[in-house]
């Protein structure tokens, strides 16, 4: 079976060549992503393997079914840049990563928080210059705190049990009823309930037209001010602009993001030799009070050997007629 893997890194050749590839497999490792311009690259191959910023709209698809692609076999639990009627309509499957380590991204959460609260960013830039001076890092005490988590799946999950040993008050928002929120001490309750009364707010939820800017200019005037606000879900969960007007204001205290509305042109790759075009993602790198990381919150060696694992065994079952994780 040939394979085509693209927007691959060295640390995906590395967790995808541990996996144990059957002999008769061929894969191939493409850095570029995937789009139309590059779609034929997977000319004559059954598998193409994509990652979040790759493009799979209908054009795209269209361009691989015709050279003969017939699985998308993604290494992702989203799969919102999918155009999934075009997949059918063409007869290519599409399967996913559902889950690979939920304590991967619910711990990079936690770090960005940590980091905001207590200013490690500055002082460590502080220090390195021989700069020893305490102003403008005093931070707050997590416990007692009001954390408001917005999707209460697997990561949601993780992420509250981690904030309730901080001893944080818990609110969790999720179109579906929580089991196991007592004993956390956590409260389900209405968004709008959850953005006012939250201290500090985290997304851990899909990316669906419903969610498409779920935090916008009204919702950040509503939270408390100088609440912090923490992403590691999609990039449009977020509303991005209007997080401007309220860093400025001191609306907003604390931002903390691990994906970008337009990341695609920019994360996963190192754009440091040449000025930076996107003018909003500028902007929000000069406050003080602002943390971002390029969508990394999944970069642990156990996330990546499960994500490994589970894409060749999505695959395997595909090719047995019995698929699994399809979308």
């Amino acid at each position: 079976m040939r394979m085509i893997m693209f927007s691959s890194q060295a640390y995906d050749r590395d967790s995808f060549l541990a996996a144990d590839l059957p002999p008769d497999w061929q894969l191939q490792f493409q850095a570029a992503h995937l789009g139309l311009d590059t779609a034929a690259l997977a000319e004559g191959y059954e598998v193409v393997c994509a990652f979040i910023n790759d493009d799979l709209s209908a054009p795209v698809l269209e361009r691989l079914a015709g050279a003969g692609t017939r699985l998308i076999a993604l290494r992702s639990a989203g799969y919102n840049h999918v155009d999934l009627q075009a997949a059918q309509r063409l007869g290519l499957a599409v399967v996913r990563v559902p889950a690979y380590s939920p304590h991967a991204v619910a711990e990079h959460a936690l770090a960005l928080i940590l980091a905001l609260n207590r200013n490690i960013h500055r002082a460590f830039n502080r220090t390195r210059e021989g700069d020893f001076s305490l102003h403008g890092l005093t931070g707050f005490d997590l416990y007692g705190k009001t954390v408001g988590i917005i999707g209460a799946g697997q990561i949601g999950m993780v992420f509250a049990r981690i904030m309730a040993g901080f001893g944080c008050q818990l609110l969790i928002h999720d179109p579906l009823p929580v089991a196991g929120l007592e004993a956390l001490g956590a409260r389900q309750v209405p968004l709008e309930q959850l953005i006012s009364s939250s201290d500090i707010i985290s997304l851990h939820c899909p990316l669906n037209p419903g969610s498409r800017h779920l935090i916008n200019a009204e919702r950040l005037q509503q939270m408390k001010h100088g609440a912090m606000l923490i992403n590691t879900g999609r990039g449009a969960l977020v509303d991005t602009p209007a997080l401007i007007g309220a860093l400025k204001s001191g609306q907003l205290g604390y931002l903390g993001l691990d994906v970008y509305e337009e990341e695609a042109q920019l994360f996963f790759q190192d754009c440091s030799d040449r000025p930076l075009q996107d003018d909003v993602l500028a902007r929000l790198l000069t406050f003080p009070n602002v943390i971002i990381t390029a969508h990394q919150a999944f970069l642990t060696r156990e996330a990546l050997a499960a994500i490994a694992r589970t894409t060749l065994d999505n695959i395997a079952a595909w090719a047995a007629g019995t698929p699994v994780n399809q979308v």
